[in-house]
């Protein structure tokens, strides 16, 4: 299965942070496709983002993109919205995997800057899946 690159030549050379970012990321391909398989286990991962989600005190920016993340793959596991590469879906998983995880580079009870390699992972993701993910939003504003 080949998952989805960075190829954009207008998209500027990714930092040492987007880097490890993007190592993060596809570090969790595997986890997020065994995931995709379970329909109750996306379920129930869906319901506890949502709940990491409202206790956030300021959700904005990149982060403000999570529940749309969250909605494609709702959509996508539902079979409602399958107009989108399997690299898409995985990589997004992915994402939100991590954004969830309790384990990561820092921990997010530290406030504000706990939130920043959160932050920075699913920024790599919104430029590798960017175009797919306005294609969902389109479709569902449509819907």
């Amino acid at each position: 299965m080949q998952y989805i690159e960075i190829t954009d030549e207008s998209t500027s050379a990714p930092t040492i942070s987007e880097k490890k970012a993007l190592q993060t990321l596809k570090k969790g391909y595997n986890n997020a496709k065994k995931l995709l398989n379970d329909k109750d286990k996306v379920e129930e991962f869906l319901q506890k983002l949502e709940r990491k989600i409202k206790v956030i005190p300021h959700v904005g920016g990149t982060l403000a993109n999570v529940p749309l993340m969250a909605s494609l793959i709702n959509s996508y596991v539902h079979k409602e919205y399958t107009e989108v590469p399997i690299g898409t879906i995985i990589a997004v998983l992915s994402a939100l995997v991590y954004f969830l995880s309790h384990i990561d580079l820092i921990p997010d009870t530290i406030p504000v800057v706990g939130l920043l390699d959160d932050a920075t992972v699913v920024s790599v993701c919104l430029k590798l899946v960017e175009s797919d993910l306005k294609d969902y939003a389109k479709w569902r504003e449509e819907k």
